[in-house]
């Protein structure tokens, strides 16, 4: 399972449709790290987010963009 597919939200809240933005906190499940970890991850510019008024929200497909590029430097490595 990828970690695009994980169902952070219940559909039933989102009226059916997958989520477009996630919570860092959410995010930070998905990646299995904790949320200082992730706010690094975001800071550094590893991690895309966004600032939408004044609440951070993470692309859905960012978490698994992140681990993308996270195995591609290790077999490059």
């Amino acid at each position: 399972m990828s970690i695009a597919s994980v169902e952070v939200v219940p559909l039933a809240k989102t009226g059916g449709l997958p989520p477009v933005f996630l919570t860092v906190e959410e995010a930070a499940r998905c990646l299995r790290v904790g949320r200082t970890t992730c706010f690094g991850l975001i800071r550094t510019g590893e991690l895309e987010s966004l600032m939408i008024g004044g609440l951070r929200r993470v692309p859905a497909d960012a978490p698994a963009a992140y681990l993308a590029r996270r195995r591609a430097e290790q077999r490059a490595a």
